[in-house]
């Protein structure tokens, strides 16, 4: 099955061209949505079979190429159209297509009754084309394909109810402010490809990969290299200074958010990362400032999510600070445990975006939470599944979260130091807090609502099947991680099943092989303790004495008001980039350079011909007397210049 991998990518751009030209004329919204989920949940299951069959081969064989045709052949330069299949793009196909299966299938629940149904599933469908692309290209000059696609798409869905006001004007700039702030990002990212091709005189992975091991290259190259495949990646993984178009991004319909933020695009940085380890490796300055910069994210992302109220921007600002670990992973050598967290990451994000969209579709598209309040006894299935993803994120022992978490958080202090642990520590307490300051708020507590403006009501099964099946993964997903020091003799299996991806990365860092069962546990009962300590006091605030919250407030008035505009970066960044962009831009080049110089030279030359032509047209008076006159000076003339040059 491994030769047939294309076939994973080509059935869901199969179902964008079905619903993509067919789908106004087709009138059953359930055939659209069987279209577009069917491609997907075959692009699955190929994805399965190929796995299945890779864990059966030797390790040293689990690596193929499948290609399909030469795309690029001009002067040295040789790009073919091909895909990898090893653990690394396996593990993200298995992720992306099976809970993008997920999200469609509930997105026929969600999005019934919308006039652009077969548009929004073709669009859906586009994504999961571009975006395995970019997962399974055998070279960076398709997994930019996929790069660039997946930011297109993304255009397309933020925006998709085009109509509709937000926040901060429509949905449309919303849409755009991605776009815009993605191409910041995608412009480092084509520095870094450049530099590539330009020092390994490839664009191949395994090419590029194999002299990154064995030539002897300047270490600035590399940090070069690192540092502007890494400013690709903020703009995609929503890191500083480029993650202020995911909030943004919420204006989009819940589905767009769970498949963005959940297990695809958001994620993309954190896949390229991993998969150029051994480029990163190289450059120790580069890693550094990605787990600074990580850290960093996790930690403003999480101070601010403590104090909003539109229930997906809670999860937006949630999806910054695991993005955030994610690259803080990287930033320490451990790559395998990033993508760890993407995985875990994807189940219980996606669930708890769909059980916000589940709340929000009860409650009429009503979105601030300070409006909920005893859903549970209306929703006891949403609530449950909910409850799940809650306790996975906040790394409740024995969930998927606390599996990834934790064992960021040791390699975080074992390769990094105890600052770095600290700061993620905290970051986990906050967010154990923040994530149930929004579950008793919307489950728990008083009702809130206006029971004569809203009636809440548990979704349909379309809707809550896929909620129940995230949420099964949400508890067993971490197993395929367990900590060496609770397994067997196996070990970890999820490190184990990726450690020939990153086996030349990490013999380039030499990290530290010190390993204290002591130290690990006692580091893991602190995080532990944290995080239950911060679940206690969000629920036992916000459900019995939520006026001390109140108290807080006025008390720390300015911090509130701080960490609710979120530090102002879009003011800021409103003020000192985009502002002086325009005023430059409508003074300067518009209304001097293009109407005053360029419009001027242009319409001066016509000016110029019309004044000659103007005079010349005299000439031209009808009179047959002036016409023999002019003849008669130009033969004397011409008779006069003759005589004199003989």
């Amino acid at each position: 099955m491994i030769k047939y991998i294309y076939l994973a990518v080509l059935f869901p751009l199969i179902g964008f061209l079905i619903n993509g030209f067919f789908g106004r004329k087709i009138k059953s919204e359930l055939t659209i949505g069987i279209i577009g989920s069917s491609t997907v949940g075959i692009a699955f299951l190929i994805s399965l079979l190929a796995f299945v069959q890779t864990i059966q081969f030797p390790v040293e064989q689990r690596t193929n190429t499948v290609e399909l045709f030469t795309w690029l052949s001009a002067n040295g330069l040789n790009i073919k159209f091909a895909y990898l299949v090893d653990q690394l793009s396996l593990t993200m196909s298995l992720i992306v297509t099976g809970v993008g299966f997920l999200i469609h299938v509930y997105s026929i629940g969600y999005m019934h009754g919308d006039k652009g149904f077969w548009r929004f599933f073709a669009y859906l469908n586009l994504f999961i084309f571009a975006m395995m692309n970019l997962i399974l290209g055998d070279n960076f000059v398709v997994l930019f394909l996929g790069w660039e696609g997946v930011g297109l798409c993304s255009y397309l869905l933020i925006g998709f109810w085009y109509d509709r006001k937000f926040e901060k004007g429509t949905t449309a700039d919303a849409a755009k402010k991605a776009f815009i702030v993605n191409r910041i990002g995608d412009f480092g990212f084509l520095l870094g490809l450049f530099l590539i091709y330009q020092t390994f005189d490839s664009l191949n992975f395994q090419d590029v990969f194999s002299k990154a091991q064995t030539f002897l290259i300047n270490e600035n190259t590399f940090n070069l290299i690192a540092l502007f495949l890494f400013i690709g990646a903020t703009g995609k993984s929503a890191q500083i200074p480029l993650y202020i178009w995911l909030p943004d991004a919420m204006a989009g319909p819940t589905p767009v958010s769970a498949l963005i933020h959940a297990a695809t695009m958001v994620t993309a940085g954190v896949y390229m990362v991993s998969r150029a380890s051994i480029l990163f490796a190289s450059a120790p300055t580069v890693m550094m400032i990605i787990a600074v910069v990580g850290l960093l994210t996790a930690f403003l992302a999480a101070t601010i999510g403590l104090v909003q109220n539109d229930i997906k921007k809670v999860l937006a600002y949630s999806t910054i600070s695991q993005l955030g670990y994610m690259f803080l992973a990287s930033g320490v050598g451990a790559f395998s445990s990033s993508i760890f967290h993407v995985m875990t990451h994807a189940f219980f994000k996606a669930l708890l975006f769909l059980g916000a969209g589940s709340v929000i579709h009860a409650m009429h598209e009503e979105q601030n939470i300070q409006n909920y309040g005893g859903l549970k006894n209306y929703m006891p299935k949403t609530y449950f599944t909910f409850l799940i993803a809650a306790l996975a994120i906040a790394g409740f022992p024995g969930f998927s979260g606390f599996f990834s978490k934790d064992e960021i958080l040791w390699y975080a202090y074992v390769n990094g130091g105890f600052i770095f642990w600290f700061g993620g520590a905290v970051t986990a307490m906050l967010t154990a807090f923040y994530i149930f300051r929004l579950f008793a708020l919307t489950f728990l507590g008083n009702e809130r609502f206006d029971h004569h403006k809203y009636h809440p009501h548990e979704s349909p099964s379309v809707m809550t099947i896929p909620l129940i099946i995230l949420a099964i993964l949400s508890i067993l997903g971490g197993y395929v991680g367990i900590p060496e020091i609770f397994s067997d003799q196996e070990g970890n299996l999820f490190k184990n099943w990726l450690e020939p991806v990153y086996k030349s990365a990490e013999e380039k860092l030499l990290t530290s092989s010190f390993h204290s069962h002591f130290e690990e546990v006692l580091l893991m009962l602190i995080s532990v303790l944290l995080a239950l300590c911060a679940i206690y006091i969000a629920i036992y605030v916000y459900t019995k004495n939520i006026f001390v919250i109140d108290k807080l407030k006025k008390r720390f008035v300015k911090v509130y008001n701080l960490l609710f505009n979120k530090y102002y970066v879009d003011e800021i960044y409103d003020s000192i980039i985009v502002r002086p962009i325009k005023i430059v831009s409508e003074k300067i080049l518009w209304k001097f350079t293009d109407s005053i110089i360029i419009d001027g030279m242009v319409n001066g030359v016509a000016e110029i011909v019309n004044i000659f032509s103007e005079k010349i047209r005299r000439i031209q008076n009808g009179l047959v007397q002036f016409y023999a006159l002019i003849m008669g000076v130009g033969i004397v003339l011409i008779l006069f210049w003759i005589i004199v040059n003989l």
